[in-house]
C-alpha cells in the first residue's frame, strides 16, 4: 500500500471566508467576492487590493479582524484525528501575513500559501508562491509515490482535486457542485472523514 498524504483547502473547509468577514465587519460589500465567485484569482486579488486602496484599510486593520474569526465548528477536532492517522497539508490561496492567528486555533497544521507585499501596513501587491500552486503541489506529491486525497470547496480547488487520486468537494456551493459532478460532495466532517478514509485504504 502507498504511502498517503491527504491536502485540504482552508477557507470554507476548515476555517471562515477571510475577505466575507472583512466584508462585512467594514460595510464594504465588493470585498465579499472570493474564489466562488470568481475563478480567475489574479482579476480578484487585483480587485481586492484596488478596494483597500480606495477605503484606506491597512494590513493591520484585516489582521484585527481575522483576530476575532474561529474555525468553522469541529474543524479542529477534526483535522486532530485525521493528523492521527495520515499526514495533512493545507493547500490554501491565502496570505501568510492573514493565516497565523487561525492556524494557532487549529493546532500549527502544515499550510503552504501565497505572500502579501507590505509597506508600511499598506498592501501594495501580492505575490504568487507559484502559479497553479494547488495542483503543482498535488503533482509533487505524486511524484514522490504518495497517493493523495484532496479535499476542498471552490472554482480554485477544482485543479487540485482533478490532479489528486480523489478528490472531494466539501461545503461546495450549488454552481460549484453542478458544474462538476465528477467529484463527490459531502457537508459534515463526519462524510468527509468517512470518504477520505475509504480513499485511503
Amino acid at each position: 500500500m502507498k504511502q498517503s498524504i491527504v491536502t485540504l483547502d482552508m477557507e470554507g473547509v476548515l476555517t471562515p471566508e477571510i475577505w466575507i468577514a472583512v466584508a462585512e465587519k467594514t460595510g464594504i460589500p465588493e470585498l465579499r467576492r472570493t474564489t466562488r465567485d470568481e475563478p480567475d484569482y489574479d482579476k480578484l486579488m487585483r480587485g481586492r487590493l484596488a478596494i483597500l486602496d480606495q477605503h484606506g484599510l491597512k494590513l493591520s486593520d484585516i489582521q484585527n479582524v481575522i483576530g476575532t474569526l474561529q474555525p468553522l465548528p469541529g474543524a479542529r477536532d477534526f483535522l486532530d484525528e485525521l493528523r492521527s492517522c495520515v499526514q495533512v497539508i493545507i493547500l490554501s490561496d491565502t496570505f501568510e501575513q492573514f493565516a497565523v492567528p487561525l492556524l494557532r486555533q487549529l493546532n500549527w497544521p502544515t499550510l503552504l500559501c501565497h505572500r502579501l507585499i507590505v509597506e508600511d501596513d499598506h498592501i501594495v501587491d501580492y505575490q504568487l508562491r507559484i502559479r497553479e500552486q494547488k495542483r503543482e503541489a498535488v503533482a509533487a506529491f505524486k511524484g514522490m509515490n504518495y497517493q493523495v486525497v484532496a479535499g476542498g470547496d471552490s472554482f480554485n480547488d477544482i485543479a487540485m482535486l482533478s490532479e489528486a487520486h480523489k478528490g472531494i468537494l466539501f461545503h461546495a456551493p450549488e454552481s460549484v457542485k453542478q458544474q462538476f459532478p465528477q467529484f463527490p460532495a459531502v457537508d459534515t466532517y463526519a462524510d468527509l472523514m468517512g470518504l477520505i478514509k475509504q480513499a485511503l485504504v
